[in-house]
């Protein structure tokens, strides 16, 4: 999938590492050279996620920079756009994400400019879409767009020996950034089978 251009969508609980796999996927893609920015749909209220995911011009409201400002997918051309939480979006925010991606324009807020992008989507949420489409919470033209490919993360306690491969890796990179020498993967091994597993990877990143 990191290879091909098309939309993926990651599901699974919170915790699961879907931030760090749209990450991979960039890395691994041939937009790997251009920007990847991250958003948090959940984070803002909706008329602060659409300035900063469309952008504004001068003047679009009060308080507005007098310069007008880029909007996330404007600053991310050629590279990558991973929207976190996509299920917390307004549904009025869909319907223009949908025209954005259906047409490779984007319309700042308060514009009369057209402005060509080309970006990568990688959204992901621990909702469940399909049900959110049935209570009419979810566009389902935008599901469609958006979930070309779906790559479903189980949590830790579903993916067995997997999880010392995990943690050995967390552990590394903590070795490298504190420069400590916290334990290896054979000592997660013997801890493993006298402890019950985390369920996701930030509980194990807070150890």
């Amino acid at each position: 999938a990191a290879q091909t251009d098309c939309a993926i969508m990651l599901l699974g609980e919170t915790g699961t590492g879907k931030g760090v796999m749209s990450k991979y996927i960039h890395e691994n893609s041939k937009r790997a050279k251009e920007k990847f920015i991250e958003l948090n749909c959940a984070a803002l209220p909706e008329n602060l996620l659409e300035s900063e995911l469309f952008g504004y011009e001068k003047g679009a409201f009060t308080g507005a920079s007098n310069e007008g400002k880029k909007g996330l997918l404007e600053i991310a051309h050629n590279g990558t756009v991973f929207l976190d939480e996509i299920g917390e979006m307004p549904l009025q925010l869909q319907a223009k994400l949908l025209k954005v991606l259906d047409s490779g324009y984007l319309l700042r807020v308060g514009g009369t400019v057209y402005r060509k992008i080309n970006v990568r989507i990688i959204s992901a949420t621990h909702r469940n879409l399909h049900e959110m489409m049935r209570e009419g919470l979810f566009r389902e033209d935008l599901f469609y767009r958006l979930n070309v490919v779906s790559v479903k993360i189980p949590p830790l306690r579903e993916r067995g020996e997997e999880i010392i491969d995990i943690i050995s890796h967390i552990s590394a990179k903590a070795n490298k950034t504190y420069r400590g020498s916290r334990a290896n993967g054979d000592f997660w091994r013997r801890k493993k089978q006298k402890t019950n597993q985390p369920s996701s990877t930030k509980q194990e990143k807070r150890k």
